[in-house]
């Protein structure tokens, strides 16, 4: 098992947003440190360039990222597939891009999404890189996207269970859990940790499976 892991919180978020789950993969024996950027001002133009030359910097590298920073991590692998990260563990990442994110652009509140408003918008393509990547979507509806109208109950209040099915996932699971609250869930953080030491998430654990 490799044990260094890197943390990418998402969008209106900094480094402390993950504190919770830094510390429960810690716990579990993992090293773990967090990669902030300005999700907003900065986007994936200038975060992803940052993060390829953290990683290139830092020797093999696993990577777990909420919300958009799962989008992040995947855009940097993408641009650089030769990095030395063997697993991708996204935390309720639209990877099929986000209803809300359109829903709002389409209100006239894209100043919100900042320079992550395309990414957020249209997602990725179907994953082809080595990485093998899982993907913890959560599944209690509360959030601004059911508050907006943007998701329905098959969501985790702010992204669609759909939305978060890429082609290519090495393995997906549901878990009883918010957007914002799958940071802070300890499932999600067993489920990310199974997926970090094995490749595969534990059944068991889950409410749901692909």
């Amino acid at each position: 098992m490799n044990s260094r892991v890197l943390l990418l919180h998402g969008i209106w978020n900094a480094r402390a947003w993950v504190g919770p789950l830094a510390w429960r993969l810690r716990a579990q024996g993992f090293v773990v440190e967090t990669f902030g950027y300005a999700s907003v001002f900065g986007g994936p133009g200038v975060a992803v360039p940052q993060l390829i030359a953290r990683l290139r910097e830092g020797g093999v590298t696993s990577l777990v990222g909420h919300s958009l920073g799962g989008l992040v991590a995947l855009e940097a692998l993408r641009q650089a597939p030769e990095l030395a990260v063997p697993r991708v563990v996204c935390l309720g990442s639209p990877l099929c891009g986000s209803g809300t994110a359109r829903t709002l652009a389409g209100h006239g509140w894209s100043a919100a999404l900042g320079r992550s408003g395309g990414l957020l918008q249209h997602g990725l393509p179907a994953w082809q890189g080595a990485a093998e990547v899982g993907l913890v979507a959560g599944a209690i509806p509360h959030g601004l996207g059911c508050l907006m109208g943007a998701v329905g109950a098959a969501s985790d209040g702010t992204v669609a269970l759909d939305e978060t099915r890429l082609p290519g996932l090495h393995d997906h699971c549901v878990v009883a859990a918010s957007h914002s609250g799958l940071v802070l869930s300890p499932l999600a953080a067993r489920q990310t940790a199974a997926f970090l030491r094995d490749g595969r998430f534990e059944r068991a654990s889950a409410t749901r499976a692909a």
